[in-house]
């Protein structure tokens, strides 16, 4: 397998031969924009070719032959029926051995005819052939090789207006203070008025994680994709089972692999059995009525087995809508043909979920990433 560098090198050699100005810096563009984006199928990694190795649009469709030739065998069929392009298709390039990058010189007339062989490096692992794959039927090696796939993802919450507010040029509130010190410069006359506007800050992301026995591969495969996709949203990350126990600060110093493992030391209850009600009464009285859950988005991870009141979980559910701005439940057993909330613990909660989801497969997180950004309250009808 040819080292991204040297197909880099010979795809610029390429373009450089058929008169584009292709040089050292550029390539060296592409290579970063290959590491930052990596492109999953061939259309993504044109673009990345595209917006690195060419100023001038008349060079396109120089650019897109060549890149053709270069990668003959992986392109999509409707690349070469001349279709007009879409957004990038989940199709993962294969390694392939390419040989057919064919020229004419241009000192000799076509007379002398140069072949290229470049190998083609995977682009695609094998990680993301596991993310079609359930998470109960990876190993904790395979799943720890899906790290770098999760963190394509982004947590992000919606934004919320603070009570603080900021100076702005278009504000609706009129800052006097600053209005007045101004208008010391023009002989006392408010020449130019001073706006504010509210600040805006993205609301809380609350985690309450199921680590019960029947949860026990979800709750690691979605603690670990939290870690890797969490970013800059500082989330509040909680387990239960029997018992609650807080894990943010585990989760803010070490990596993913070594959080999890510190989190079943941390979590005395790992795999034991589901009081959903006591953890989520416990979360509200020691910290959501002081202010983490108020206007947060609140995230439960749990197949809705409670071995206690089932009723009792509903007020405490109650308590929680009353104080969140989305609760949103991941249930893997939702992916099941012809599911329905029969179970009691699931029956109680399901009135207070804005969102319900399966989550049991690392393709199917992008409708957690949805539900969590969705700046709209309530359930959607």
């Amino acid at each position: 397998m040819a080292d991204l560098a040297d197909l880099v090198a010979a795809f610029g050699v390429a373009l450089r031969a058929e008169g584009l100005p292709v040089g050292p810096d550029r390539c060296a563009r592409f290579t970063d924009a290959i590491g930052v984006v990596r492109p999953a199928n061939t259309r993504e990694l044109r673009w990345c070719a595209r917006a690195t190795l060419i100023s001038d649009p008349d060079h396109m469709p120089v650019l897109d032959a060549v890149f053709r030739a270069v990668f003959e065998g992986v392109v999509d069929p409707s690349e070469q029926r001349g279709q007009p392009e879409h957004p990038p298709a989940e199709r993962a390039i294969p390694p392939t051995r390419t040989g057919g990058l064919e020229r004419d010189s241009a000192n000799s007339g076509g007379a002398n005819r140069s072949t290229t062989d470049i190998e083609v490096p995977a682009l695609a692992s094998a990680a993301e052939q596991l993310s079609h794959r359930e998470f109960t039927e990876l190993s904790a090696d395979e799943l720890r090789s899906l790290a770098a796939l999760m963190r394509r993802f982004a947590l992000v919450p919606p934004v919320r207006r603070s009570r603080r507010d900021r100076r702005t040029a278009h504000g609706r509130r009129i800052d006097l203070r600053n209005t007045l010190c101004a208008a010391r410069r023009t002989g006392g006359h408010p020449v130019r008025l001073s706006r504010r506007s509210p600040k805006l800050r993205a609301r809380k992301l609350v985690v309450l994680c199921d680590i019960s026995g029947s949860m026990e591969p979800f709750a690691r495969a979605l603690l670990q994709f939290l870690y890797c996709a969490a970013g800059g949203a500082h989330a509040e990350v909680f387990t239960f089972a029997t018992r609650l126990t807080r894990l943010t600060r585990l989760f803010a110093r070490t990596r993913a692999c070594t959080a999890l493992a510190r989190a079943g030391d941390a979590a005395p209850d790992w795999s034991g059995g589901t009081r959903i009600a006591d953890a989520v009464g416990e979360f509200l009285d020691r910290h959501g009525r002081r202010g983490m859950a108020r206007g947060s988005v609140v995230v439960i991870v749990s197949d809705g087995w409670e071995t206690g009141d089932p009723r009792e979980l509903g007020r405490q559910m109650a308590r929680l809508a009353r104080l969140a701005f989305r609760i949103v439940w991941v249930n893997p057993r939702v992916a099941r043909p012809g599911y329905r909330p029969m179970a009691g613990g699931m029956a109680a909660a399901w009135p207070y979920c804005d969102v319900v989801l399966s989550g049991h497969r690392l393709d199917e997180l992008d409708e957690l990433t949805a539900a969590i950004a969705d700046p709209w309250r309530g359930r959607r009808r």
